[in-house]
């Protein structure tokens, strides 16, 4: 049986910076729940969409930024919001930055990190 392919996925969250492999084609909300990460606020971690597109708590900012693919994201593309990690799937090696996340879903605006 073959091996399954994994890329690298580079998680910051804070001031930890983790390297983990991930499978090609892999959801990365589901790669990083997998894992432990915190994609969801205190609330929003128990009341979701479930990974659906819908509610817009799984935030994260990724680099490089991959091509939107589902309405939702493609607003975020569009107004320069962060992206939503159940609405990603990791096809190459990209770092992924968790957001301190607030009531719900909400962060702070963004503020250029120059």
């Amino acid at each position: 049986m073959p091996e399954t392919e994994t890329v690298p996925l580079t998680v910051v969250d804070g001031d930890d910076t983790t390297t983990i492999e991930v499978e090609r084609g892999a959801n990365l909300r589901e790669a990083l729940l997998d894992r432990g990460f915190p994609v969801y606020g205190t609330v929003s971690k128990r009341a979701n969409c479930g990974g659906r597109g819908l509610c817009a708590t799984c935030t994260v900012e990724v680099d490089p930024v991959p091509d939107a693919t589902h309405w939702h994201d493609a607003a975020a593309v569009r107004f320069g919001y962060p992206r939503l990690s159940c609405c990603l799937t990791v096809e190459e090696p990209m770092t992924v930055r968790l957001l301190h996340k607030y009531v719900w879903g909400q962060v702070l605006p963004f503020r250029s990190r120059g």
